[in-house]
């Protein structure tokens, strides 16, 4: 899978949108599961976004202080096993209590995450595949930036 995306990464020029958006991007603790996170990652740099990749198996503490480092907006959350679900439900309440969850959109995706599961966890956002993570992921960001 790796040597493909390799391949065709030099030929893929994107849409010709460069939104200077910053995401960070990771697999939640837990979880080493990482082909979908590297696919939704390809798909949003393919589309002008700066992605930081935080990779696999990653503490909860460090999507905010990713974030924060790099000046992103996005968060992007991936897990390929149940047991990470709630991870991800955590990271939010752990925002929430810190004062912290306006500062970030959060994207959720991942095997067993559903649209009924990003809705009841808080999430900003679900996709499904790589591909419609880059659509969903420049919606959250133009609805809050209308909000704003």
């Amino acid at each position: 899978m790796y040597a493909g995306i390799e391949v065709l990464k030099p030929h893929l020029k994107g849409d010709g949108i460069d939104t200077a958006e910053k995401a960070v991007i990771g697999v939640v603790e837990g979880d080493t599961h990482d082909i979908g996170k590297n696919l939704v990652k390809l798909m949003l740099e393919s589309s002008g976004f700066q992605v930081h990749d935080l990779g696999r198996d990653v503490p909860l503490q460090e999507f905010p202080n990713g974030a924060e480092q790099v000046g992103a907006k996005l968060i992007c959350i991936s897990t390929l096993m149940t047991t990470g679900m709630d991870g991800m439900e955590e990271m939010i309440r752990m925002l929430e209590a810190e004062g912290a969850r306006e500062r970030y959109r959060i994207m959720v995706g991942g095997g067993p995450i559903s649209q009924a599961f990003a809705d009841r966890i808080g999430a900003d956002g679900y996709a499904p595949d790589a591909l419609s993570a880059v659509k969903k992921a420049r919606e959250i960001l133009t609805n809050w930036q209308r909000l704003c």
